[in-house]
């Protein structure tokens, strides 16, 4: 935040440290997501692989809790709270998010396999697969 009586622009050097810690952020972040990818799609198959009464196991969302620590603990763009009033009040992308575009698609996708569409077709094939990965499990245990 900025000091009470201070112009609109942060001082010169809070905009240099903001330049420098971003970039370590980034850094950071990106290494995290370099990890994420990989132990999330394993920790999702061993979630699939240990479903039990039809409930997966919690591998998966255990991943996603901590990705979601790890997002609030860099905090990549801590350094919008040294920003000026008039860049704090822009509102660039309005109030959609990614999950509500996603569940557009899922929507469509949805309305589309109740039609006996091609993501019917995808979806049997798909439940097979997951089926056979689960007997092949159940014998090997």
């Amino acid at each position: 935040m900025l000091p009470e009586g201070e112009n609109s622009q942060p001082p010169r050097w809070t905009l240099i440290r903001d330049v420098a810690v971003l970039q370590v952020k980034l850094i950071v972040d990106g290494a995290r997501d370099l990890i994420l990818v990989p132990a999330s799609l394993i920790a999702g198959i061993v979630s699939l692989a240990k479903t039990k009464d039809g409930k997966p196991g919690n591998e998966f969302y255990t991943l996603v809790g901590v990705g979601k620590q790890s997002e609030r603990w860099i905090n990549l763009f801590g350094a919008y709270k040294n920003a000026p009033p008039e860049v704090i009040e822009e509102n660039h992308f309005g109030d959609a998010d990614m999950d509500e575009i996603v569940s557009r698609v899922e929507s469509f996708v949805v309305d589309e396999y109740k039609r006996g569409g091609v993501t019917a077709q995808a979806k049997e094939r798909l439940d097979k697969a997951l089926d056979a990965m689960q007997r092949r499990r159940n014998k090997d245990i």
